[in-house]
């Protein structure tokens, strides 16, 4: 057993953040499923603008939607769906493995709905079908809107991974949308054993932006919590999970079969060189949790990873922390905030000039 399938046996599954036809086609990504236990793939438009910008695979599919399709942001789903439903494919074992609770791929709704919940609905509806895949998540982003839109297609049975939440605030709007979802999905009599949802929690962004907070400030308790509000605030979120989905708020909806939306760690890989490689996988290690990790992270896990249930540990000391923080003058919704406004408008930047590569 090696550090990743270690990893596994404890409860938390390892996906791939990052999905290109070069790793279809040579045959990774089918050798991290086999080999390291990867169990799922998330994209974006960032990693698929990446994509079509560096991988020889597409010229021939590009030159044949550039010819037959008018419509660029058709031309751009007609090159990634079917990386997308091949991901699908390679997973599926996975999937009926572990009775529809792991094994999944997420393709992302167009960042431009992010504020519009109507359409968001529309276009995760129309994904879905389009892609024809019992293990797809649909991404929406965990705006208001993308909430109340996330409800709607929870109620309807469609599967989402919600993305771009950077609080604790923010996850406990998605996981209370997930329940009423659900429950409205249960009194109207339809099933809910097969729905599935994920909670993308970002990491890495939340501590550059604080920690340039805490620079700015210049004292020695400030600087001390430099690298430190990112793991925090997933151990704080990792108990309202556990205190929700473990709780009476759930009760109803798991005797009817229905499985938690686990928390996701997301933007696991440092943004500061200073900072150890594992310092968003490591201490958020545990059960019921997913860390998505881009390429150099799951090698560095593979090569020198300790795998240890750490997820429910110093959970006094995380507190402790973001009390810190607070009586600096730091409010962590007010980073969240202003990180997901952020996120959906780098996700834009990406998406269009995705749509610039097919047009």
């Amino acid at each position: 057993m090696n550090t990743t399938q270690h990893v596994t046996a404890l409860g938390q599954s390892i996906w791939l953040d990052n999905l290109s036809r070069s790793l279809l086609h040579d045959g990774t990504l089918a050798r991290l499923i086999a080999e390291d236990g990867v169990s799922g793939v998330t994209s974006n438009p960032s990693i698929f603008q990446n994509a079509l910008a560096t991988s020889p695979y597409y010229a021939d599919d590009l030159a044949r939607v550039k010819a037959g399709e008018p419509d660029v942001e058709r031309r751009y789903e007609a090159l990634v769906i079917p990386d997308i439903q091949a991901a699908c494919d390679l997973l599926l074992p996975t999937y009926e493995a572990s009775g529809g609770n792991d094994g999944y791929v997420s393709l992302e709704v167009a960042p431009r709905w992010a504020y519009d919940s109507t359409r968001t609905v529309e276009e995760a509806q129309r994904l879905s079908a389009t892609v024809n895949r019992r293990n797809l998540l649909i991404k929406v982003p965990g705006t208001p809107e993308g909430v109340s839109a996330f409800e709607a297609l929870t109620t309807l049975g469609i599967n989402v991974n919600v993305t771009l939440l950077f609080s604790v605030a923010q996850t406990q709007a998605v996981f209370d949308a997930y329940i009423r979802g659900l429950t409205a999905r249960m009194q109207a009599g339809a099933d809910v054993r097969r729905s599935k949802a994920v909670a993308s929690l970002f990491l890495s962004r939340v501590d550059t932006l604080v920690d340039a907070q805490l620079t700015a400030i210049g004292t020695q308790a400030a600087l001390s919590l430099r690298g430190k509000a990112a793991v925090a605030m997933a151990k704080l979120a990792y108990q309202r999970y556990l205190r929700i989905f473990h709780g009476e708020a759930f009760a109803a909806l798991t005797q009817q079969g229905a499985t938690p939306q686990y928390l996701l760690w997301a933007s696991t890989g440092v943004k500061n060189p200073d900072y150890r490689d594992l310092l968003y996988v490591e201490p958020l290690i545990g059960p019921e949790t997913i860390n998505t990790l881009p390429d150099k992270t799951l090698a560095a896990l593979r090569d020198h990873g300790d795998p240890v249930p750490r997820v429910a540990q110093g959970v006094a000391e995380a507190e402790a922390q973001l009390a810190e923080l607070a009586r600096l003058g730091i409010d962590m919704d007010v980073v969240g905030n202003t990180l997901q406004d952020d996120g959906v408008k780098l996700f834009e930047a990406a998406f269009q000039k995705l749509l610039l590569q097919t047009g």
